[in-house]
């Protein structure tokens, strides 16, 4: 199941790599530094839709997750700043979770799934292949550890922008 994702995920990024676009950048990829820090591919499907896969790990005290996830984008320009853009949307994601503690012993693996929606700021700097965003990503996880609504999530993400 893991591996089918991560290919499905792998053949998504480069299939969308390959759209025609009028933005400040086409794609980019770099890091999510976020809950939990990520890798983040970034590519633009028409003027205003992108989409954004990422995956991510955090652990502590034997606690650990892995997850995996896309979210749709819409990009609007904001015309006072070149480069700046607000964004929505939404998206999905799952999460692998690992338990392990000397008081409560092993709890075992959890899979969650996440349903995202997402909003942020998006600025590529002109005179430099960097592209910067800031977001927030209410999550509601429909099973598992952690199921309900999570409103704390977000990320600041820097990216190299692709040619």
């Amino acid at each position: 199941m893991k591996i089918r994702t991560l290919l499905f995920l792998a053949v998504l990024l480069f299939a969308c790599n390959f759209a025609a676009q009028a933005q400040e950048y086409n794609s980019a990829i770099g890091l999510r530094l976020g809950y939990p820090a990520s890798v983040s591919y970034k590519t633009f499907l028409s003027e205003k839709g992108a989409v954004e896969a990422f995956a991510g790990f955090r652990g502590f005290s034997g606690y650990s997750w892995v997850n995996l996830g896309a979210m749709y984008q819409v990009h609007n320009p904001i015309s006072e700043l070149d480069g700046l853009s607000w964004y929505y949307g939404g998206g999905a994601s799952v999460f692998f979770w690992n338990f392990r503690s000397t008081f409560v012993g092993d709890a075992g693996t959890n899979t969650s799934f996440g349903i995202l929606g997402v909003l942020g700021l998006d600025y590529k700097f002109k005179d430099a292949p960097i592209n910067a965003s800031l977001d927030w990503v209410p999550t509601f996880f429909v099973n598992g550890f952690g199921s309900g609504f999570g409103g704390g999530y977000g990320a600041l993400s820097v990216r190299y922008v692709l040619k």
